[in-house]
């Protein structure tokens, strides 16, 4: 039987269900507030790695941009985004998750998925279409409720 993941906006909580079926029809409720407006995000895997040694070090505000090697990354990658065909949806993903990666910003789950269709090659305007409303909320631009990258809750709840 299936696990799904749930985001729940007005939580900021990510809540795992037991489906049984492959493909289920329903969205569930909240286990903790109730809400039926939860939102099927990506499972989260894991990768065994060890920390990279040349990433700078990140204080609550951001990476610092004083330290030579994050000045030197970004310009790096400026180089990189120069020579990049903003018409490739592949190119875009990697600029994403390199911008990430230097800024030190976590991936939300709705970014991972937009990156996820962009690398499969994805018309980007469509990504956007489906994607922006959920990927701004995840980010707190929309003025709602979250607040950072959402906890996963341990549970595992039926649907």
């Amino acid at each position: 039987m299936p696990i799904y993941e749930f985001l729940c906006p007005q939580c900021n909580v990510v809540y795992s269900f037991l489906s049984r079926t492959a493909d289920p029809g329903t969205i569930p409720a909240c286990p903790k507030c109730g809400s039926t407006d939860l939102r099927r995000v990506p499972s989260r895997f894991g990768i065994g790695a060890s920390p990279k040694k040349t990433q700078p070090a990140r204080d609550a505000d951001g990476p610092d941009l004083d330290d030579p090697r994050v000045e030197r990354e970004l310009m790096r990658f400026a180089s990189e985004l120069e020579g990049m065909d903003e018409n490739d949806p592949r190119q875009m993903a990697r600029a994403v998750r390199k911008m990430a990666e230097i800024s030190g910003e976590p991936i939300t789950p709705t970014m991972e998925e937009m990156i996820r269709r962009l690398e499969a090659g994805e018309d980007p305007e469509l990504v956007e279409e489906e994607l922006g409303d959920a990927i701004e909320e995840e980010m707190g631009d929309a003025g709602g409720s979250m607040a950072g990258p959402p906890a996963h809750d341990d549970g595992l709840y039926p649907m």
